[in-house]
């Protein structure tokens, strides 16, 4: 069987060249004669693979000297308790809810202090980025928490808030690295790998230094403090070894193709081509306002609930899988990831337009 083109939200498709390259490697990486899935995370040889890993996002981002960049485990919801654990000093933090990942984020954060909910889209069903431009934030707020880009309603900050001073804490997962991104404006961004850069199973926190202290949450578990993680350069414990190799092999990838700045461009440019589409579509529609809407989710719907069935039931016969969209939001949802080719998004909106014919 051929690769199917794969517009899942996460786990999601990744490089062929990557996926190839890591094949080839699979029984014998470089000479050691065994996978990195059996090697010793003591070894010079794996350390030497998370070394090369961490010096090249450091590259493709620009990311400052004083910050740190950890691979951990545990997904980005494990971070929905670390962030306020290890940072929410004051015990006060404010949250902008625009989908049902902030607002985890959110509830969760109750549970160690103050979360305020400082703006929410919730009023339409996250359609839309809330101006964030004059905020009431909390005088004594820790930090001040996005969602930067929402995967399930495929919205977009395309300007981040104003925080009044206050440390921006970020969750890029289905956006990371695919722009040029100006690290120095976040206090902690970090994203699960799983949606834009490689298996699941690791979470990338890049960490500004100041903010990685011994003072925490009393009783915050060794595991879950960052300073265990910074001060033992990732590798406290086993970290999942396979998965940060291929996201090294990812940040290769990047380099070797025009960094960020290729990115964006190649990003824009498969998004134009299906927002264009459903734009002029009189069968398919898309569900976000048009200034915030997302270069890498892209959720729409017929508005007929047997008509979007029909849809996804056709259009994986015809080899675009995962299409559905995420359970609570119903309709189809593209992901258009760096590792999407164009043509994929281009045989995409053919089928949609054939689809549309067959079915006025």
């Amino acid at each position: 069987m051929s690769r199917v083109y794969n517009f899942s939200a996460g786990p999601a498709v990744l490089p062929e060249e990557v996926l190839k390259e890591a094949a080839a490697e699979m029984l014998d990486y470089r000479g050691t004669g065994m996978s990195v899935m059996e090697m010793s995370h003591r070894s010079k040889a794996y350390q030497a693979i998370i070394d090369e890993a961490e010096a090249d996002i450091r590259t493709l981002m620009g990311i400052p000297n004083n910050y740190k960049v950890l691979f951990l485990q545990g997904g980005a919801s494990q971070q929905f308790a670390m962030i306020p654990m290890n940072l929410m000093r004051n015990h006060v933090a404010d949250y902008i809810i625009t989908g049902q990942w902030a607002k985890k984020a959110w509830q969760e954060a109750k549970l160690y202090g103050q979360a305020n909910a400082v703006a929410s889209s919730a009023d339409q069903n996250f359609t839309y980025i809330p101006d964030c431009s004059d905020l009431p934030i909390s005088e004594n707020a820790d930090y001040v928490y996005i969602c930067e880009n929402n995967t399930i309603y495929g919205t977009k900050f395309h300007t981040l808030p104003n925080t009044k001073g206050k440390d921006l804490v970020a969750d890029v997962s289905s956006c990371f690295l695919s722009e040029p991104v100006d690290v120095a404006r976040y206090g902690m961004l970090y994203g699960g790998v799983q949606k834009n850069i490689g298996p699941a199973g690791v979470v990338i926190a890049i960490i500004r230094e100041d903010l990685i202290r011994e003072d925490v949450y009393p009783g915050t578990p060794t595991m879950l403090r960052y300073k265990t993680h910074a001060d033992n350069g990732s590798m406290y414990n086993t970290p999942p070894a396979y998965g940060i190799y291929i996201c090294g092999k990812v940040f290769k990838w990047l380099l070797k193709n025009g960094g960020l700045a290729q990115r964006k461009i190649d990003n824009e440019k498969k998004a134009a081509i299906l927002y264009d589409f459903l734009d002029a579509s009189d069968l398919f529609h898309g569900t976000v306002v048009k200034k915030d809407r997302s270069l890498m989710n892209v959720p729409f719907v017929t508005g007929n609930e047997a008509m979007d069935a029909k849809f996804i039931k056709a259009a994986t016969e015809a080899g675009f899988v995962n299409l559905k969209g995420y359970r609570t939001v119903g309709g189809m949802r593209a992901s258009l990831y760096n590792a999407m080719p164009i043509e994929g998004v281009e045989m995409l909106t053919q089928f949609m337009e054939k689809f549309e014919k067959e079915n006025r």
